[in-house]
């Protein structure tokens, strides 16, 4: 059973930009793809992006690319993301998930997590 905490969630500033991180226990971190997912209220969970095992190569929405940066740290256990230039519409509940099997890319549907984080809250106005 593995356990995914989420940290650094905050409101900021339209352009701003915030760091994320999910410190994980329970099981073996480099086994695992992991990934972020958000929810806006009245939305659907959405896939954000999604990281090998080793972290050497990554996955992301369309919607993110170019500002958000995923990366891994083995070591510590825990996986970060770093938001940059945000906008009002990246508002929303973001998830840290994990999956043992796939790719970053077969971790953009939701049925392929088996962890998911509580979330922490992320408030961009404008």
């Amino acid at each position: 059973q593995v356990q995914l905490v989420e940290s650094g969630g905050g409101l900021v500033q339209a352009g701003g930009s915030l760091r994320l991180s999910c410190a994980a226990s329970g099981g073996t971190f480099s086994s695992y793809v992991m990934g972020w997912f958000r929810q806006a209220p009245g939305k659907d969970r959405e896939f954000v992006v999604a990281i090998t095992r080793s972290g050497g190569r990554t996955y992301y929405a369309d919607s993110v690319k170019g500002r958000f940066t995923i990366s891994r740290d083995n070591a510590k256990n825990t996986v970060y993301l770093q938001m940059n230039s945000l906008k009002p519409e990246d508002t929303a509940v973001y998830y840290c998930a994990a999956a043992l099997r796939g790719t970053p890319e077969t971790m953009s549907a939701p049925a392929s997590v088996d962890y998911w984080g509580q979330g922490t809250q992320v408030t961009v106005s404008s």
